[in-house]
Formats: C-alpha cells, structure tokens, sequence
C-alpha cells in the first residue's frame, strides 16, 4: 500500500478476481498473509455511515502502511480483503485496530465470537 490516501473507485465493469490483484510476495520476496473480514449490511446502510466506515478502515490500514500491500473492499459482497508482509505479531495487531475502528466487521474463521460470549 502506498503513502498516498485509500482511492475509493467505482468500476461498471466485472470484478477482476482477487487471486489475480494480491500479491503472493512482498517486493524482496518474502511472504505474504492475508485476512478476510466482512462488514455485515454495509452495502445497504446510509451514504453517510458508509463513508464513515470507509474512512475509519483507511485510518485504521494507515497504521500499518509499511506492512500492507494490498487491501480491498468488496461492496457488493460487504468484505475486507487485507494482504500484508508476514511479520510476527502484525495479523493480530491489524485486526485489534479494525475491530476498534470498524466494531462490526467480523473476521472470517474467527470463532471467538461464538464461542464465547462477552
């Protein structure tokens, strides 16, 4: 990701597939991780709320510019794609500030919610 703000862009055209816009490897070669949260009703709530949220997930992934490569959100399907260079600790770091920034996302495979609850 770089230094510049998050570009919200609008496409009429189909989607292309995210295998074919993530990276695998960072720019020396190391590995890359990913996660994949999704925004429950997002697409569907007012302008405003959504472009709240979309701010707070920018201010959110800027914390981390020097570890993400890569992020996308999928309106029409209310997901989060983030991938980000494979260093020790970053994945929980990136996702304790998403969920402070953005409280309803859920990320997918997480099963703490459902297991336990607060």
């Amino acid at each position: 990701m770089s230094k510049s703000d998050l570009k919200l862009s609008i496409d009429l055209a189909p989607a292309v597939p995210l295998w074919k816009l993530a990276p695998t490897k960072d720019k020396d070669g190391g590995p890359v991780s990913d996660l994949l949260m999704i925004i429950p009703k997002l697409k569907s709530r007012p302008e405003q709320y959504i472009k709240d949220t979309l701010a707070n997930i920018e201010f959110a992934l800027k914390q981390y510019n020097n570890d993400i490569l890569f992020a996308n959100l999928d309106m029409k399907l209310n997901t989060l794609w983030v991938s980000f260079r494979a260093v020790p600790g970053v994945y929980v770091d990136i996702v304790s500030t998403l969920k402070i920034n953005v409280p309803e996302a859920v990320l997918v495979g997480d099963s703490h919610s459902r297991l336990h609850k607060d």
